[in-house]
């Protein structure tokens, strides 16, 4: 059963808050990126990656962020519009800041490496003023990124956009998305991650964000008292990624779900969390069951880990009902405990 609900009379389905960046993938596979000489460019960043992910499936997606004024820039709101992405609350970075670029490395056998790029990163200069509460309103949810917290003056901007979600009744999604580099020091994660996720409806993440998140309160390491401390502080929904174990789901019903992953090859090891993601969110806007939209979710990470890229390669709809259709005539139901 979905507890999730959603206001069907606005315009948006999702408003995403977060970085867009440009991800560096290199088209000659499996050597150091010393070796490497070709790279393709893509968009990238998880919340970006969401967003494309979102639009590809029909939904009706808008963006808060800032860009960099310069090509760089142009590259990622060209991309986005193309996408039917709504750009209109995506800024212009004012002060000189950058957009984060990250070269990716993928070995064979060995899974992926990052080189990031995010010194006076444009995405964390979003402020209080590119905040429109009439525009959050017009969503049904607002998903923010754990990344957006990391630095002022994104920080209060993000907080803003919670405190105007959380008072007009729009679904409020908190994907963890902790990134080491962008942070200086682990308290100040757990402090923010922690008001951000008591005013979050949904929170998704992996086992070891949520320890990160939970580092001040002591409840590291289980899922179970992960889920039940934030559902005592008003969460409705719990999703902790457990990379090649599966997903896990607990309700403020007190239901606990899990579902295995379909076995693919993992190529590159980026982008299965935020395909999940997508799918999962997609299933309970449209009212699946839980264990339903875990089920796709897991459908649409099985088709972006082996890809050669994240946003490029997200599917749409029919594909991720027909590659699930597929899986499941080679291997069987799911395995998922209720």
């Amino acid at each position: 059963m979905n507890h999730i609900e959603f206001n069907n009379n606005r315009k948006l389905d999702i408003i995403i808050l977060g970085r867009a960046s440009i991800d560096m993938i290199p088209t000659d596979f499996f050597k150091t990126l010393d070796e490497c000489t070709t790279f393709k460019k893509y968009i990238g960043g998880s919340p970006a990656n969401i967003a494309i992910g979102m639009a590809r499936l029909g939904r009706k997606v808008g963006f808060i962020g800032k860009v960099s004024d310069d090509s760089l820039g142009n590259f990622v709101l060209k991309g986005l519009e193309k996408e039917n992405i709504d750009t209109s609350h995506i800024s212009r970075a004012k002060n000189g800041e950058k957009i984060s670029v990250a070269f990716s490395e993928v070995l064979e056998g060995k899974g992926n490496n990052l080189i990031m790029y995010r010194n006076k990163a444009a995405d964390l200069s979003l402020d209080e003023s590119d905040i429109d509460e009439e525009y959050i309103k017009s969503s049904k949810a607002l998903l923010v990124s754990g990344t957006a917290l990391a630095a002022s003056p994104s920080r209060e901007a993000t907080l803003k956009a919670l405190e105007i979600a959380k008072k007009s009744n729009t679904v409020i999604i908190f994907n963890l998305d902790y990134r080491a580099h962008s942070w200086e020091d682990d308290k100040e994660v757990a402090k923010y991650y922690s008001l951000a996720a008591d005013k979050s409806d949904i929170i998704i993440g992996l086992r070891d964000e949520y320890d990160l998140m939970e580092s001040l309160t002591g409840l590291s390491g289980s899922d179970e008292d992960s889920a039940k401390h934030r559902i005592l502080q008003g969460a409705k929904l719990i999703s902790i990624k457990q990379g090649d174990e599966g997903f896990a789901s607990y309700t403020d019903k007190g239901e606990s779900f899990f579902i295995k992953p379909f076995p693919v090859d993992n190529l590159k090891g980026l982008g299965g969390g935020d395909g999940y993601i997508v799918s999962f969110i997609n299933g309970l806007l449209a009212g699946a069951d839980i264990i339903d939209a875990m089920e796709m979710g897991s459908a649409h990470a099985a088709i972006l880990v082996p890809s050669r890229s994240i946003s490029e390669d997200m599917p749409t709809l029919q594909e991720v009902e027909e590659f699930l259709e597929m899986a499941k005539d080679r291997y069987g139901e799911m395995i998922a405990r209720v």
